[in-house]
C-alpha cells in the first residue's frame, strides 16, 4: 500500500503539479504587487482616481466594492498576458522546434514492370498480367 503511494507521490507529472503550483503562487504575487503599485496608479493617474478599491456603490444598504472587481479583472489580464507571452508562445515555439517530421512509411506496394500494375512488394507474379516477377527489378511507387 505505501509503495504505491511512494510510486504515485515520485511519479514525474505529481512533481511537476506541485513546481508549477509554487512557482504559479510566487508569480501571482509578483503581478500583485505590479498591479497594485505600478499599473493602478498609472491608470488611476489618467482617470483622475487615486484607487480602484475605493470605487463602491450602495443598493440598499450592499455595498457592492467595483474598485475591488477591477484590480481583479486588471490583475487577471496581467497573469494571463504574461502567461501566454512569455509561458505558452516560447513553449509552443521550442516544441515544433524539437518536433520532427515523421518518417515516411515503408512502401506496400510495387509496380509492375510488365503493366505497370501497383501490385504487394512481396508478390512474386502480377495479378494483372501474370509477369514473373521474380528475376525482374521492380521500381517502388
Amino acid at each position: 500500500m505505501l509503495s504505491g503511494f511512494k510510486q504515485f507521490i515520485l511519479r514525474g507529472n505529481v512533481i511537476d503539479m506541485a513546481v508549477g503550483v509554487v512557482i504559479g503562487a510566487a508569480f501571482a504575487s509578483v503581478v500583485t504587487a505590479f498591479t497594485r503599485d505600478l499599473l493602478t496608479p498609472l491608470i488611476a493617474a489618467l482617470i483622475g482616481k487615486p484607487d480602484f478599491s475605493a470605487i463602491s456603490f450602495t443598493v440598499r444598504g450592499s455595498v457592492f466594492a467595483l474598485g475591488d472587481f477591477i484590480n481583479a479583472l486588471i490583475s487577471f489580464l496581467l497573469v494571463a498576458a504574461a502567461v501566454y507571452f512569455f509561458v505558452v508562445t516560447p513553449v509552443n515555439a521550442l516544441v515544433s522546434r524539437m518536433r520532427k517530421a515523421p518518417a515516411p512509411a515503408d512502401p506496400t506496394t510495387k509496380k509492375c514492370p510488365e503493366c505497370l500494375s501497383e501490385i504487394p512488394i512481396d508478390a512474386r507474379r502480377c495479378a494483372h498480367c501474370g509477369q514473373s516477377l521474380a528475376g525482374a527489378v521492380s521500381r517502388a511507387s
